[in-house]
């Protein structure tokens, strides 16, 4: 007999047709061109259809012209997006004239523009193509970037416009017929000139194909690997001019060609080309010559490589020559395209002129002469006009030969045919891909009415192998991507759906006329146009209108073969008639999603449950029998007149209980299932309808359902006093069980279907939104349990739905002798049970790996493993133990499936059951407890912390948020705008310094842009012109003050605005004026009646340039063209442009100033302009030792010059800024020449005429300083340097002796002697002593090096004393400290002790003779006391140490009381040196606090400007004062070796005398102390208001040798101390969700939230308030709590729980279901448990725990009235209680620190406990005999009553009951005793309290009741 399960005729429906028109055809209609294209012309389709037939189809189409309508052409495709947008889209690229619309479009939204571009000549051609262009990162990896761009083909010319917004011009060199998109770039397919010269001489055959990489590259011949049967592979250009490429693709990156000659079609592989191949082709090219010898050196190298003598002079390509053979021999990986200085002049013209321009040089007949071989290089005209002879053309110079970039390889060529037709080429080509995943090459023969399907294999994405061939009848055919199938039009007109070579049915297209088998040939005149018609994936939101209307002549077989398969030319079919009402298919085109132009099929989108198993069966069984099933699914589904998506499963269920050889007409359950669907002639034959008026029938069906058997039976019998009714017994019941075919498809699978199905059954019940879908499943599956016999799956399916289960008694016969059943070897007789298995988990139970199917199980495989990381506590399981908890399915004969990582999201885990989620949602809520603050972005988001989440934004307080608080008071007030310093952060600093405001002082005392009043009493004595003397002269003193303010306030506003590209930067002024009162006239420095020293203001003007550069914050987005931009206009600015310069470099932003504005600014020759750029340039590379910063410095160095070298007139400060420079560059790398130059420019002697005469201590000091700098911190392992001797001969250069002799280059410069000075042989200490000490402390800076430190310990006699000036004591007392740095204490004591003995013995012994001079012992006691509070500065910098503040401060009080006094010992200059230097070790230590106490001393020295008190000494005192509010309170000092330097060089203690002194210290390196500055201030920000608030910090200090692991409280906002000496910093509660940070693994993410201001984003808990608002924590919500012990749940009103969130969901909670009404008094229990659940999750702050407390009541509200029809809901409370038994929680509890247990309130889960509990015992001992329906079930006999059954499986599940099977194979006898009971049950892990509950059934001589009472008396376990 035929076999039932072939494949018959059948058909499947499609989608509604809808009319499409390109979106591109209307946007172009409004185009003011588009009266040239005639487009308006067009009619709508309605108008052409409703004509009488192809007469009027004719007729209204006479006025449209062929050649218009060949203007139109575009593509479809499918929409290509970011990689998370997951909406579905196509894109439509149309062309029509000189216009080109890319338009998008979705089923969700309309079409729109997207991108339109508009060229100058008429677009030939338009395509989609991706180039890809490397990218160089830093650690020296190179990746590729794709860039996706559109290609519009013109005449001469391709425009290259991508989608980031570049465009490119590339000028065509040749006619090209068609342009390719592949996966490098571009192919050119040269068009083929018919009528080449047989005259002219033999010559090498010109390539044909050439490709573009990228616009900017050029074109280049591809290159062909070839090999024959008999000979060695070679390779030559493709040059072969009757080859036509029919298709490339990118993936796999294959072209397709066809031999006009041979009539065969090929694939080729296209790739890159090796060098061998280069090698091997130039090579070859090279080596081609004729027998006139006239190819030397080969004419195919010649012509792309020749110049064209005939070119005209204006053309862009004359004279052009290849410069990047180098860069692709080298290495094309690491080419940038855009910076490349290998870009040719093709490349650069094609760039500097517009199409317009260029298209004069390609149009013409001497370029494209038919006549002549038009062979173009890359990009250039390769032979000359017609009149040039050959003989000219080859005498052209020699060019490089060109080098080739792809090559094709041949991978399969078609046999050759028997016939020879010349119509025989593909006139389509697409890759599809099966059902099964396999991929199929096709290609239509359209002549032939052929479709050529060729299968491959590709294991290897390098490799592709094809294997068979096949030849269908087709008209034409289109894939359909997302149904991995195609669509393929017959010649009759039927359209036919394909999934690889397997036929799958016809489409049934509804409006389309069915296709007539007997259709008459009787016309030829090809003369209507076609209408084409489109099927969308849904019915909206296409365009419905027609897509076109084609007239197509007859002689147009070379249109027919072209290869513009895009173009709109069909011709009509000649053996067709037209026949009126319904068009004819005709051509399929553009297939997208699941849609083709003229007809496509509609597959709906599958329901989860379907998809899914049929995801599972077609996993596990043999390609060929899934293939078989999933053709007959999609008939059967597809059929006309299809279900509705809710009966589909019915369908689903007939269809495969079919395929696995069930009669579903014996079986009951499935009997009716065809009723409930639309008939179908594939499922069964129509049946009878019956009677309208009903029938018996009805009744029995009705009381056959299952809604009437697990919902209204025992409510209907209990309402209407009725016995429950029996449902009538089928006839069926009495014959013999059915049997099930052997010969069906799946009959043999049927054990490995049914265990898959299982494992989707396991998966749904993880999803409460597919509980239905689990249901429906389960009847199948105890069906095939059943027939299968195995008894244990049907136990597990009865206790999960006992009820159900129980009316399915219907077995079926398998006669396994017939056929052979494959059982597979991952099958398994214990039913896996995911509940069980996490059961086991929490129970701490041995688990066995829980089987899975990849990518189908995938929330079972992650909540599996999930339990076994939070649960079981193996953190390995997630990564490499995975095979430990789960089993992976995997079928013989399928290769494996890739896995997903697939990850949940809060919205997943709703769905899962709430006894499952339980344990993830706890893990989730330690965590947020407990975060990592380095945790990703979307990790935080998982477990519900904003605050992280935003913090990974990294976000920062930019200057714009700020304004908005800032600017807008401040605006009112002009004076705060002119200061400059109205860009500090307020909000910040208001929280800081909340009491006073200090702030605002520090404001007035650092402003420059105001007058100063000069307050001079008149005396009457004095005449008016003297008075004004007076006051001039008193306002030249406060002008010596105003002068020195900017330094300070540099450092006040330090990095503290984001200035506006496009706005300058705003300087404040320097203004040097005064007001004298009582009439506020104006003092003048320019009256004349003073003498004013000359260019007074010079360097203040650069501080204050300094200062305002010094506000730009690092982040700020500038580039070259803003600081060119501020450069000023006049030259009275120049200074301030130069200050601003070395700013600009101490922020880091110098680098981005191109080289060209730098070399232009330093041969300005302005001296200060050259000091801020070399200083700032080398700040900027700080210790990178840059060669091109070097040069540029050496440049200014003399030393560092060639002795040969012209010399240069640099001025004096300029070299001292070099030297520095050098020293910055060069910062800690011990450059042995470097170091060796510096060595010998301290002590450089000065030279003749006066030079090196002037201002040498600042040059020997600033050499000293870049020495250190380059050897900083190397002490005595400054290698290769032992023969420089550099600590002794720095020592001597401290302490004096003879000179030595100079060696190395410098030799001949230090031969002649100075003129003017005369040293002699000696050094000068004077000069060389201050560079030398500070080079050795930095040399040895912190190395602890005693014999080094002795040599700086100042001497203790008296005699010794006298040959050391004072300030070179404090100089070594700081450098000898410096060194011996961990020595240094905060202490009187120790400051002390570096005095030496004479002074202290000298203090106590009144001297008596004349060698001690008590001037001499005061002047060096105070200066070695400054130079050890300098010490103590540096050591304690920024850690505001109370110890060191106290210390200092008292010293600094001591000075100020000497300063004070009337007769001070050692003078007012010196004393005010010591102070000064006191005050700003005092500043250091407190740099960023604004301490008030070192305000107030800075205040005092402010008035203080007369006497003494000089430029300097103001600097001094006005730097302390920036240092102590630095940066506005967001910055502070470091201590690295770095930070020390800097300070160094700022900090000098030699403060200059006036404001033009540099004599012994450039003023400009007062700035540098910048760089030791680092951002600590930690700003917590409220996550919801975006404002800085309040936060508790604790800060964990590591264990060092001074103190032991200490725990310190800070209110944020507040500077840390340096990160290397803290252990961790955590927002402590109980206001704030906790946030800790750990930096012993490391600092980088602390140190990153610092740069970015500081921003900690916190979070308030529910119902706190910030500490600004309740800094005592009074009026808290939640603070009644406190003090009231009593219970909350009466006195919570739910009006209150806007004040705890603003959810939506949880407001509306409380309005509805917490609020009495006046139907719910008698719920009042209900509400009140309901506020108590409310008030619980708010303020515990676990809203999604609502659900959850719901679901536990609702369940066991259930359970007691005996409603549970299914067993869910308790496995899910019973996961619940075991999870709080479990090994987690007790371990939690145990610990001292997490007080906190589960989730759930600590009363709510015993009180449902409790209840469950007590419903179960009294069911179970509530009827006599007790026990009944349990005695029933463990004996094995039945049981009727179905109150019974659905009690007795929440019993058995409840407690754990194992099944009657395993019971039985434990050989429970009757008369064991309790402990043999006790034993066995333990094995089968049932536990204790369900044995005592048990054990009176099993024990013999037990009485019935005892069990009650045992179970009374032990409730709880």
């Amino acid at each position: 007999m035929s076999n039932v399960y072939e494949e018959r005729a059948t058909m499947i429906a499609a989608g509604e047709l809808q009319w499409f028109v390109p979106f591109g055809r209307e946007h172009c209609k409004s185009h003011p061109s588009a009266v040239n294209l005639q487009l308006r012309q067009l009619q709508p389709a309605s108008e052409l259809w409703s004509s009488d037939g192809a007469a009027g189809l004719v007729g209204s189409l006479q006025e449209v012209t062929l050649q218009e309508r060949d203007k139109e052409c575009w593509q479809l495709r499918k929409g290509v997006g970011p990689a998370d947008n997951e909406v579905e889209f196509e894109e439509e690229l149309y062309a029509a004239g000189n216009m080109v619309i890319w338009s998008r479009g979705s089923k969700n939204q309309a079409s729109y523009v997207y991108k339109a571009f508009t060229v100058d000549s008429p677009v030939q051609q338009a395509l989609w193509c991706n180039f890809t262009v490397p990218q160089n990162k830093k650690d020296g990896e190179c990746t590729e970037v794709v860039e996706q761009t559109v290609c519009i083909v013109q005449n001469t010319c391709v425009n290259v416009h991508s989608v980031s917004g570049k465009d490119f011009i590339s000028p065509l060199p040749f006619q090209v017929s068609t342009l390719w998109p592949t996966k490098f770039g571009l192919l050119f397919e040269r068009k083929n000139v018919a009528s080449e010269d047989p005259v002219s001489p033999p010559r090498e055959p010109l390539p044909t194909v050439f490709s573009m990489l990228h616009p900017l590259d050029e074109i280049a011949p591809v290159v062909c690997r070839s090999a024959g049967p008999f000979e060695a592979s070679r390779v030559h250009y493709v040059s072969d001019s009757t080859l036509r490429i029919v298709f490339s693709s990118c993936q796999p990156s294959v072209i397709m060609t066809y031999d006009t000659v041979q009539c065969t079609h090929t694939v080729w592989a296209l790739r890159k080309v090796t060098a061998e191949e280069q090698s091997m082709v130039l090579k070859y090219a090279h080596q081609v010559t004729t027998p006139q010898n006239l190819m030397v050196p080969g004419i195919l190298s010649l012509h792309l490589r020749g110049i064209s003598k005939m070119d005209s002079p204006a053309s862009p390509f004359h004279g052009y020559s290849l410069q990047g053979q180098s860069r692709m021999t080298s290495s094309p990986g690491l080419h940038s395209r855009t910076h490349s200085p290998s870009i040719s002049n093709m490349a650069v013209l094609s760039r500097a002129h517009s199409p317009g321009m260029a298209t004069p040089y390609f149009s013409g007949s001497q370029r494209f002469n038919a006549t002549c071989h038009s062979l173009l290089g890359r990009a250039q005209s390769l032979l000359a006009s017609p009149n040039s002879s050959f003989s000219d053309s080859t005498a052209a110079p020699e060019a490089e030969p060109i080098v080739p970039e792809l090559c094709i390889e041949q991978l399969w060529t078609e046999a050759l045919p028997s016939y020879r037709e010349k119509s025989c080429q593909a006139s389509k080509v697409f890759i599809t891909t099966d059902l099964c995943e396999n991929k199929f090459l096709c290609f239509l023969v359209e002549s032939h009415q052929q479709l050529c399907v060729k299968f491959f294999e590709s294991n290897d994405p390098s490799q592709l192998i094809f294997v068979a061939a096949t030849t269908l009848p087709a008209k034409d055919a289109a894939p359909l991507e997302n149904n991995d199938a195609m669509l393929v039009l017959e010649a009759n007109g039927s359209l036919v759906l394909y999934t690889g070579v397997s036929r799958v049915s016809k489409v049934f297209v509804s409006g389309l006329l069915a296709p007539s088998l007997g259709l008459s040939s009787t016309t030829s005149q090809p003369c209507t146009p076609v209408e084409t018609i489109s099927t969308p994936a849904k019915a909206v939101g296409r365009h419905l209108s027609c897509l076109e209307e084609v007239v197509m002549p007859s002689p147009v077989s070379e249109l027919k073969g072209s290869t513009k398969h895009h173009e709109s030319s069909w011709s009509w079919p000649e053996d067709c008639t037209f026949q009126q009402g319904a068009p004819h298919v005709l051509a399929l085109r553009d297939p997208v999603h699941n849609r083709v132009t003229l007809v496509s099929c509609l597959l709906l989108d599958l329901p989860t449950l379907p998809q899914k198993c049929l995801q599972a069966i077609k996993f596990i069984l043999p390609k060929e029998t899934a293939v078989k099933v999933l053709i007959k699914w999609y008939n059967i589904y597809n059929a006309p007149g299809g279900p509705s998506s809710h009966l589909e499963w019915n369908l689903f269920l007939t269809c495969f209980m079919t395929l696995m050889g069930y009669n579903t007409d014996r079986l009951s359950w499935t009997r009716n299932l065809d009723f409930e669907v639309p008939l179908s002639p594939v499922i069964a034959p129509k049946k009878a309808r019956p009677s309208e008026m009903g029938s018996d029938d009805d009744w029995d069906y009705q009381l056959g359902s299952d809604y009437h058997n697990q919902v209204e039976s025992r409510r209907l019998a209990s309402s209407l006093h009725l016995e429950p009714l029996a449902a009538t017994p089928c006839m069926d019941d009495l014959s013999a069980p059915p049997q099930l075919d052997p010969s069906a498809p799946l009959f043999p699978h049927l054990p490995a279907v049914f265990f898959v199905l299982h494992l989707v059954y396991e998966e749904l019940k993880l999803d409460d939104l597919m509980r239905k879908g689990a249901r429906s499943l389960v009847v199948m599956l105890q069906q095939l349990a059943r027939d299968l016999q195995l008894k244990e799956y049907i136990d597990m399916y009865w206790r999960d739905y006992p009820s159900f289960i129980k009316a399915f008694k219907e077995c079926c016969v398998i006669d396994a002798g017939k056929c052979f059943m494959i059982r597979p070897s991952f099958f398994q007789t214990e039913p896996p049970c995911v509940f069980r298995w996490l059961s086991s988990c929490l129970r701490g139970n041995a688990v066995t790996p829980f089987p899975y199917l990849p990518g189908i199980c995938e929330r079972t495989k992650l909540l599996v493993l999930s339990f076994a990381l939070y649960v079981i506590g193996d953190h390995s399981a997630v990564t490499s133990d995975m095979s430990k908890y789960l089993a992976k399915v995997s079928a013989g004969m399928r290769g494996a499936v890739t896995m997903e990582v697939c990850g949940f999201t809060l919205k997943d885990l709703e769905s899962v059951p709430f006894g499952v989620a339980l344990p993830i949602r706890d893990a989730i809520y330690q965590c947020r407890e407990q975060p990592c603050s380095d945790w990703p972005e979307d990790v935080c988001l998982l477990i519900g912390r904003q605050d992280l989440t935003k913090q990974a934004h990294k976000a920062t307080l930019l200057a714009r948020n700020k304004s908005v608080s800032q600017k807008a008071p401040a605006a009112s007030e002009a004076d705060d705008e002119e200061d400059g310093m109205g860009d500090v952060d307020q909000e910040v600093t208001r929280l800081i310094w909340s009491r006073d405001l200090r702030v605002q002082e520090v404001r007035r005392l650092l402003q420059s842009s105001r007058p100063v009043r000069v307050n001079v009493v008149h005396l009457p004595e004095v005449s008016d012109h003297e008075y004004i003397e007076e006051k001039e002269n008193k306002l030249l003193q406060l002008c010596q003050r105003t002068m020195a303010l900017p330094v300070g306030r540099g450092l006040f506003t330090l990095f503290s605005y984001h200035p506006v590209p496009t706005e300058p930067l705003p300087v404040p002024k320097l203004n040097l004026t005064g007001r004298a009162p009582p009439r506020n006239t104006t003092v003048d420095l320019n009256s004349g009646n003073i003498d004013v020293p000359p260019n007074m203001t010079s360097w203040p003007s650069f501080h204050n340039g300094v200062a305002a550069g010094l506000k730009i914050a690092p982040a700020s987005q500038i580039d070259s063209a803003w600081i060119a931009y501020n450069k000023p206009k006049s030259a009275e600015l120049a200074n301030e442009y130069a200050g601003f310069l070395m700013a600009l470099g101490l922020n880091g932003h110098l680098t981005k100033l191109a080289t060209l504005n730098i070399h232009d600014n330093l041969t300005k020759g302005h001296e200060m302009t050259s000091i801020g750029l070399l200083l700032g340039v080398s700040a900027a590379k700080l210790g990178t030792m840059d060669m091109s910063i070097t040069r540029l410095l050496s440049i200014h160095i003399p030393a560092l010059l060639p002795p040969t070298s012209t010399e240069l007139d640099v001025p004096h400060n300029v070299q001292v800024a070099a030297v520095v420079g050098i020293g910055l560059v060069y910062q800690g790398t011990g450059h042995r020449h470097n170091a060796e130059v510096l060595l010998a420019e301290i002590g450089r002697p000065p030279g003749p005429e006066m030079e090196y005469c002037t201002d040498r201590e600042s040059y020997s000091l600033a050499a000293g300083l870049a020495l250190g700098m380059v050897c900083l911190g190397h002490g005595s392992n400054l290698i290769g340097m032992s023969d420089l001797n550099v600590p002794e001969q720095l020592y001597q250069y401290m302490v004096g002796g003879h000179r030595r002799s100079h060696a190395g280059v410098n030799r001949e410069k230090h031969k002649s002697p100075s003129y003017q000075i005369k040293e002699g042989d000696t050094i000068n200490v004077d000069v060389t002593c201050p560079g030398a000490t500070l080079a050795l402390a930095m040399i040895y800076l912190k190395t602890n090096n005693r014999s080094i430190a002795d040599w700086l310990r100042a001497p203790d006699t008296m005699f010794l004393l006298d040959f050391i000036k004072p300030e070179f004591l404090l100089l070594r007392t700081l450098a000898r400290c410096l060194i011996m740095w961990e020595e240094i204490l905060p202490t009187e004591e120790w400051i002390n002790s570096n005095v030496p003995q004479v002074r202290t013995h000298s203090i106590i012994q009144v001297p008596a003779s004349e060698d001690v001079n008590v001037e001499t012992l005061a002047q060096a006691h105070d200066y070695i006391i400054a130079g050890a509070c300098m010490a103590v500065g540096f050591r304690f910098a920024g850690s505001a140490n109370s110890d060191a503040f106290e210390c200092l401060y008292k010293f600094a009080r001591n000075f100020m009381q000497c300063l004070t006094s009337s007769t001070p010992t050692m003078g007012h200059y010196n004393l005010q040196t010591c102070l000064s230097m006191v005050l700003l070790s005092l500043s250091m230590v407190m740099a960023g606090s604004g301490n008030l106490r070192v305000l107030q001393l800075c205040r005092f020295l402010h008035k203080r400007t007369s006497g003494e008190m000089n430029y300097g000494f103001h600097m001094a005192h006005h730097m302390a004062l920036g240092l102590l509010f630095l940066g506005g309170g967001r910055y502070t000092l470091s201590t690295s070796n770095s930070a020390i330097a800097a300070l160094l060089c700022a900090l000098y203690p030699h403060f200059p005398a006036h404001s033009t002194d540099n004599r012994y210290h450039l003023q400009a390196l007062r700035h540098l102390c910048v760089l030791a500055a680092e951002p600590r201030l930690l700003v917590p920000v409220d996550v919801d208001t975006c404002k800085p608030c309040y936060a508790l910090l604790e800060v964990t200090y590591k264990a060092t040798q001074w103190y032991e692991e200490t725990t310190v409280e800070l209110m944020a906002p507040a500077l840390l101390p340096e990160l290397h000496l803290l252990e961790q910093v955590k927002v402590k509660g109980p206001r704030y969700w906790e946030l800790a940070i750990d930096i012993s693994r490391g600092t980088q993410h602390l140190q990153s939230i610092l740069i970015r201001d500081g921003v900690l984003y916190v979070k308030l808990r529910a119902g706190q308030l910030p500490y600004k608002d309740d800094p005592r924590g009074w009026k808290s919500l939640l603070a009644p709590s406190v003090n009231n012990r009593n219970p909350e749940v009466r006195t919570f009103k739910p009006e209150a729980i806007s004040t705890f969130t603003s959810d939506a969901a949880l407001v509306s909670f409380a309005e509805y279901f917490c609020k009495p009404a006046e139907n719910m008094k008698h719920k009042q229990d209900t509400l009140a448990l309901f506020s108590a659940i409310l008030y619980e999750c708010v303020t515990q702050e676990n809203p999604e725990m609502l659900p959850t407390y719901i679901a536990i009541d609702q369940a066991v509200q259930s359970l007691q009235r005996g409603e549970m029809c299914e067993t869910f809901a308790l496995w899910q409370i019973k996961l619940v209680l075991e999870l709080c038994e479990s090994r987690v929680l007790q371990e939690r509890r145990r610990d001292p620190r997490g007080a906190r247990g589960l989730l759930l309130s600590s009363e709510f889960l015993p009180v449902m406990k409790c209840s469950a509990d007590h419903a179960l015992d009294r069911w179970l001992y509530g009827k006599t005999p007790p026990n009944a329906a349990l005695r029933s079930y463990v004996s094995g006999q039945p049981f009727a009553d179905e109150w019974d059954t659905s009690m007795l499986a929440c019993f058995l599940v409840y407690h754990s009951i194992p099944s009657v099977t395993k019971m039985a194979a434990t050989d429970l006898e009757e008369n064991s005793s309790f402990p043999e009971l006790l034993l066995r049950f333990t094995q089968l892990g049932v536990p204790v309290r369900a044995l005592l509950r048990v054990a009176p059934l099993l024990l013999k001589n037990a009485d019935p009741s005892m069990g009650n009472g045992v179970a009374c008396a032990i409730p709880i376990f």
